[in-house]
């Protein structure tokens, strides 16, 4: 199953990303995840798709998505709640209104913060999104990674075994959930 990665932070080095990259390590193979970059999306703006002249990285971003058969996100959270580059991208990928790339894409959640709350709102705000985009979000394992900073040695590579085993558990479940929720063609 081909699984798209939309990260929630644009940063270079942020922990989104690399908990992002071991998730890929450790996916089973079952699954081939994929990055799909976010950054080059224009805000929305209803007006450009109703007059036909959607702006081109939007129309190459929703033809990409229709390819995937799930999505995980990997989110910080802004403010308590999720960054703007992930509720553009719901938002460009949900239109034109009865177009949606994300319907029935069975998909997950896992957010990450170098605090101790681990990013629990963005987590469920994104959740309360997804219910309305009929994504079938993975309920079980809940994952929220909080203190991200200790978690990684200098080259980016997760160096923390009981995270590495979480995630490796969270991603045989999400290989069980995407398989048993993968909309039919």
């Amino acid at each position: 199953m081909k699984i798209a990665v939309l990260v929630g932070s644009l940063r270079k080095e942020s922990f989104s990303r690399k908990v992002a990259g071991a998730l890929q390590e450790l996916a089973p193979e079952s699954l081939k995840l994929e990055e799909v970059a976010l950054g080059e999306l224009a805000i929305y703006n209803q007006d450009l798709d109703d007059e036909g002249r959607p702006p081109a990285a939007w129309t190459a971003f929703r033809e990409q998505l229709k390819a995937f058969d799930g999505v995980l996100f990997v989110t910080p959270e802004y403010n308590r709640s999720v960054p703007a580059v992930i509720k553009n991208a719901l938002d460009v990928g949900s239109r034109p209104y009865g177009q949606s790339v994300w319907d029935g894409k069975p998909g997950a959640v896992v957010s990450v913060s170098p605090g101790g709350l681990s990013a629990f709102g963005a987590n469920h705000h994104l959740r309360q999104a997804l219910v309305f985009l009929n994504v079938p979000t993975m309920q079980q394992p809940e994952a929220y990674i909080g203190n991200a900073a200790t978690l990684f040695d200098d080259n980016g590579v997760l160096n923390n075994e009981r995270t590495r085993e979480f995630l490796q558990n969270f991603m045989t479940a999400f290989a069980v959930w995407a398989k048993t929720n993968m909309a039919k063609a």
